[in-house]
């Protein structure tokens, strides 16, 4: 089968993702193969292809927003019929013994593996999942939709919750790519005045858009004081001024998995009057279900930009240079 490998991380100008040939997977006990229809291209698969994340996979598949059909079942596989259009998420297997899997809190699992870092992901004519961790898929979203409501989606949606904005109170938001410009709509769904920080005017023309309140560059300064952000773009030095713009008691929430460096922190500007910080590691399954549900009941709006398979590569590079409204995703 047809399927994108990093050949050697590095700067993705310089191609580090390669069209290959693979064997097709077989699903093992509890899996099921899904022939791929639609992968979203995440900003986590471009810091895989450039090495931020180190390689855990020798010549990985990248992709882990996956919509396809399932046409196989290994042994013992009954939660999927045959033809059920289902999504393979970031998150493909947790421990279940160890403290944080006992307490409820899978997503800080000691021993987790992920899709397209441990094992081969969607950049693929065929992936396989164990069915445990595969999500039935709302169908008022297309396959093209569906796709980055299964990391940007959910990742972004923990990471809202986790800034702790209550209705009615004031969310600032900065980067506003594929997670962003979701979580804000169910920000706003939920009452809550949304301020957007972000470089991209094609990014700030889409925040206008959704109904965001105010809206201004990376840097800039919302009008008002925030009960809460989050920082999507994966820029550390953004996290003082995040951390300035926040009420007393507010929260800043780090939703990404890979952070450039952050500046030296002052105490007195950016930590007193009990603000925090926080991060975001993963999402649990039962974030998944949740937010999907949210999706479908408010009818969330995903801008997508579609890529055919052959051009993954060129997504990863649009996607490093600001070049993608919304989310981009691979199509077959």
């Amino acid at each position: 089968m047809r399927a994108w490998s990093v050949r050697t991380p590095g700067p993705i100008e310089g191609g580090p993702l390669v069209a290959v040939e693979r064997d097709e997977p077989t699903p093992g006990p509890g899996e099921v193969l899904v022939d791929v229809a639609a992968c979203g291209v995440c900003r986590t698969d471009l810091h895989l292809a450039e090495g931020d994340l180190s390689p855990r996979l020798p010549g990985a598949t990248p992709g882990h927003e996956v919509v396809g059909r399932v046409v196989g079942l290994g042994p013992g596989a009954e939660r999927f019929a045959l033809g059920a259009r289902i999504g393979i998420p970031w998150l493909r297997h947790t421990c279940g013994t160890c403290g944080p899997c006992r307490r409820g809190a899978e997503n800080l699992c000691l021993h987790p593996r992920f899709t397209g870092w441990d094992e081969h992901g969607g950049f693929a004519e065929r992936a396989v999942v164990d069915e445990a961790y595969a999500y039935e898929l709302p169908e008022r979203f297309g396959d093209a939709e569906a796709a980055p409501l299964l990391c940007a989606g959910i990742v972004g949606y923990r990471a809202l919750v986790r800034a702790r904005v209550p209705p009615g109170g004031r969310l600032g938001i900065y980067g506003f790519g594929a997670s962003a410009h979701l979580a804000a709509q169910v920000a706003i769904a939920a009452g809550v005045e949304v301020h957007v920080c972000t470089r991209s005017a094609t990014a700030r023309a889409l925040a206008e858009e959704l109904g965001a309140a105010w809206v201004g560059g990376a840097r800039d300064r919302p009008p008002v004081a925030l009960d809460g952000a989050v920082l999507y773009a994966p820029a550390g030095d953004l996290v003082p001024i995040a951390l300035e713009a926040l009420d007393r008691g507010g929260r800043l929430s780090i939703a990404g998995i890979h952070l450039s460096d952050i500046p030296t922190l002052r105490y007195q500007d950016h930590l007193f009057q009990e603000r925090e910080l926080v991060s975001v590691t993963a999402n649990t399954r039962a974030d998944g279900e949740e937010f999907l549900a949210i999706a479908a009941r408010i009818g969330i709006r995903v801008e997508t930009v579609p890529y055919g398979f052959e051009d993954v590569d060129r997504a990863l590079l649009d996607l490093a240079q600001d070049r993608v409204r919304g989310a981009a995703v691979m199509v077959r």
